[in-house]
């Protein structure tokens, strides 16, 4: 919750419109602390408005004793107290604002041709509809050969295993156990999201993606992606 709470600091400082005319990107590894930051302004309203309540009940006892250890009048540190937690709703209110505009705040999803990364995607784009945040784009990293499919290169396999030697069959026959796996994944994929998500298929590379140069190669992918009907 902790680090919740650090970006949202963040993300509340760029609410205001001097700000908005930025790109800020937040990157979260893991579905859960995603969920836990798109939840965090709701918990701090559920809190505000439990201490409002508190307020409102002993308001006249809190100002007693915050004034007997602060040194002002009670009436005065009642004012004090309800103009910070005003400040802090409206800051909520905006953040809340921000995120389910989608002209400002977007998800791009990001996941593997495998079970678990598919099915927490899938947890991912419920729990963002839920919160009416936009979210239309997904990315499935580390494809193998995502311009061909499991058949034709299982075609290819078939008629050239003789020429291999032993080893190289082998290597094949494991790339092409995951070549399938990943065909069953993206399958499920774009039966889930084909209609109305953009689904782009990013190839597993020989590099690491590390380094603005190698950021700007990885990019192309993004802005061309692969002609699946070609």
């Amino acid at each position: 919750m902790f680090v919740c709470g650090c970006v949202y600091r963040n993300v509340s400082s760029l609410v205001s419109p001097s700000f908005l005319s930025f790109i800020t990107i937040y990157v979260s590894i893991a579905t859960g602390h995603t969920l836990r930051l798109l939840s965090f302004p709701t918990i701090l309203e559920n809190a505000l408005s439990k201490v409002m309540e508190l307020r409102d009940r002993f308001g006249g006892l809190i100002s007693q004793a915050t004034a007997l250890f602060s040194g002002g009048s009670p009436g005065q540190m009642q004012e004090l107290l309800l103009g910070r937690l005003e400040e802090t709703r409206a800051i909520i209110n905006k953040v809340n604002d921000a995120f389910q505009d989608p002209d400002v705040t977007t998800f791009v999803c990001v996941c593997i041709p495998e079970f678990l990364s598919i099915y927490e995607t899938e947890r991912l784009v419920q729990e963002l509809s839920k919160f009416g945040i936009d979210t239309h784009n997904i990315v499935v990293n580390q494809v193998l050969f995502p311009e061909k499919d499991a058949e034709e290169l299982g075609e290819w396999f078939e008629s050239n295993r003789h020429t291999l030697p032993t080893e190289a069959q082998e290597i094949c026959s494991k790339m092409m156990a995951r070549k399938r796996m990943q065909d069953k994944y993206i399958g499920q994929c774009f039966d889930l999201y084909g209609e109305d998500f953009n689904v782009t298929l990013m190839p597993l590379l020989d590099w690491e993606v590390r380094g603005v140069e190698r950021l700007k190669e990885f990019s192309e992918f993004m802005v061309n992606p692969v002609d699946l009907e070609g």
